[in-house]
């Protein structure tokens, strides 16, 4: 049987070169100006998964090389 990608995940992630996973940080439609500045400055880079959910990262993305 074909293994799918698991679409809603695969919009969400991105999987760089070296294989770990990266998302973007959570919170960032509305309500940012009351946020700290600290939370603010975090809010415009990408954050890396941890590196525990790999192993079911590699079953709902199977073509990705996540290592």
């Amino acid at each position: 049987m074909k293994c799918k990608t698991h679409k809603a995940l695969a919009k969400r992630v991105r999987v760089t070169k070296s294989g770990k996973v990266t998302k973007r940080y959570c919170g960032q439609n509305h309500f940012n100006s009351r946020d700290p500045g600290k939370i603010t400055r975090k809010k415009r880079r990408d954050t890396a998964m941890a590196r525990t959910h790999n192993k079911a990262f590699q079953t709902l993305l199977p073509y990705s090389k996540i290592k």
